[in-house]
């Protein structure tokens, strides 16, 4: 049996097999017995909680919180908000769509790290929302829409999927015409390394007319590895490019430290910084969020200008009709008919002229 498979079926989804990692503070315990809800990670991201920290930020991400209870600020009914599903379009229960030109394919509503800021929570950790994951009606329609060039696979976690199922989601993509882009979204090569195989490395390899890219989740330092690392690799040299998606998230992720070595690690190990997300207005979430200011201010204050440009990713909230970015211009301080006066990380000013139309 491949490891990955034996990582999923040990999954580390109850109070008995938890305290094998860590040892289980009392507020844990509480919300692992009390909350009605899907829970659970790989022993191997297990693996990477501290022991003895209920503040571990991999703890935060996949232990239950008595929390999750609040909500203050959570969108009732969010994700059928969010992703347009009481529109007037009809559309299969796989299909969400923001964008004229793209769309997220569901395929599946299984993890193998349930995280607890999931903005799909309704879906996937709640199980309050139902829908119908039916691939060949989700390709039917996307062949039907000839405007779709652009296919995000999306879940619960698409690469839980067997390589069959993947290389047939693939295969089917490539043979519709107007399709130029296959996108997953995945956070196996944080959680779950162990999935990027010689057969899966098979099904995503070679050129092809349509690329494929892979963007996973990353949210802190501690997260990335060694055995993360490898596996980017062998994605890369399968001519797939991977990217990260962060999600901004108090306590985890949300001072100028944990943010400059979250970057810069990701960098160390080939994967490029994309989105910072602001954490979404999903029920149940409210503990994990910030200011919506935060996340400006900590590219300002741990990355630009503190370390390479190629770690900057794009601070963005993701919403019913799209993404929107949510920064600033932090560097123009002035302007008059003749010059723009401009500052840079260290406060120090210069000028540039003010060219007309």
């Amino acid at each position: 049996m491949e490891e990955w498979i034996e990582q999923l079926q040990n999954s580390v989804n109850n109070l008995d097999k938890l305290k094998q990692y860590v040892n289980v503070s009392p507020e844990e315990e509480q919300g692992i017995k009390t909350l009605n809800t899907q829970w659970g990670t790989t022993p191997y991201f297990a693996s990477l909680m501290k022991r003895d920290d209920p503040h571990c930020p991999i703890r935060m991400q996949v232990i239950p919180s008595v929390k999750e209870k609040e909500n203050r600020y959570g969108i009732p009914n969010y994700l059928i908000w969010k992703e347009n599903r009481a529109t007037d379009e009809v559309r299969p229960d796989s299909i969400a769509r923001q964008y004229h030109d793209r769309i997220a394919f569901t395929v599946t509503d299984v993890c193998a790290n349930y995280c607890r800021h999931c903005f799909r929570k309704e879906l996937v950790v709640d199980r309050d929302l139902k829908l119908r994951m039916d691939v060949d009606e989700g390709l039917a329609w996307i062949q039907e829409h000839q405007e779709i060039r652009d296919v995000l696979i999306t879940g619960g976690d698409p690469f839980i999927l067997s390589d069959e199922k993947i290389e047939y989601l693939i295969r089917k993509l490539r043979e519709i015409p107007h399709i130029e882009m296959i996108r997953f979204g995945t956070r196996v090569p944080i959680v779950l390394p162990q999935r990027i195989t010689a057969g899966l490395k098979k099904v995503l390899s070679g050129f092809h007319r349509v690329p494929i890219w892979i963007n996973t989740q990353c949210n802190h330092a501690n997260e990335i590895t060694e055995t993360t690392a490898m596996g980017v690799y062998d994605l890369l040299s399968c001519g797939v490019n991977v990217g990260n998606q962060a999600v901004l998230l108090k306590g985890v992720n949300d001072n100028v430290d944990a943010f400059r070595e979250l970057h810069q690690k990701l960098l160390a190990v080939r994967i490029r910084p994309y989105y910072v997300f602001y954490c979404e207005p999903a029920p149940g979430i409210d503990h994990f969020r910030t200011p919506v200011e935060k996340g400006a201010e900590l590219i300002r204050d741990a990355l630009r200008g503190h370390t390479t440009g190629l770690a900057q990713p794009m601070y963005v909230i993701a919403t019913n009709i799209g993404k929107i970015p949510l920064m600033p211009d932090y560097h123009i301080v002035d302007k008059n008919d003749q010059e723009y006066t401009l500052r840079n990380h260290t406060g120090q000013l210069t000028t540039l002229p003010n060219i007309p139309e």
